[in-house]
């Protein structure tokens, strides 16, 4: 198992996210999906393994990073090309998608990682749902009995594997309330229940 470091997580999954197996972390924006996802590599890299983080849209926020608690030194970071707008046009979506699917694949056959993780959470649901699912399939065989944990990072669940584990996330803003005469609200939390 690979530990989240944070302890009422980890004791529901009974550890943390199995090695050997494709897991999913599946959410809307703002559910707290990549936080989530930071605190995995940031407890894999402090444990002294080194993590994989394929980043199809290179919308990794280093600071952000750093902030969690990964070590960088112990980070292998993808960088994909570029953000893909709101709407981008789908021949480039399933581009970068398509180049990031081969990225994991090598990484996965190197070997040596702890966790290695597919960002694919600001694609377009339309070029999500044009990935095979035998994708999936193939990216199971190719990790299976190593000590990996491979992580996708989505909008909703893609993989569905049979040995690995699927995190559902929502989340809901907390705001302050304001005084009577402001017209401004301020983040006072957040709410994430998986």
């Amino acid at each position: 198992m690979v530990p989240t470091a944070l302890a009422g997580l980890d004791a529901a999954l009974h550890g943390g996210l199995p090695r050997g197996q494709l897991s999913e972390i599946a959410g809307p924006q703002s559910s707290g999906r990549t936080t989530l996802l930071l605190q995995v590599l940031a407890a894999a890299t402090c444990r002294g393994e080194i993590a994989g983080l394929v980043d199809t849209f290179d919308r990794l926020d280093l600071a952000a990073a750093v902030s969690a608690g990964v070590d960088l030194d112990r980070l292998l970071w993808i960088r994909g090309h570029g953000p893909v707008g709101a709407s981008p046009l789908p021949e480039l979506a399933d581009r970068a998608i398509e180049r990031a699917l081969k990225a994991l694949n090598l990484v996965l056959q190197a070997g040596g990682f702890g966790v290695v993780a597919l960002d694919l959470a600001d694609a377009p649901l339309a070029a999500l749902n044009r990935i095979p699912f035998t994708t999936w399939l193939r990216v199971q065989r190719t990790i299976e009995g190593s000590d990996t944990a491979c992580v996708l990072m989505s909008p909703q669940p893609l993989a569905r594997s049979s040995g690995g584990l699927t995190l559902s996330l929502a989340g809901r803003a907390q705001w302050a309330i304001p005084p009577a005469s402001s017209r401004s609200r301020r983040l006072a939390g957040l709410d994430v229940t998986v």
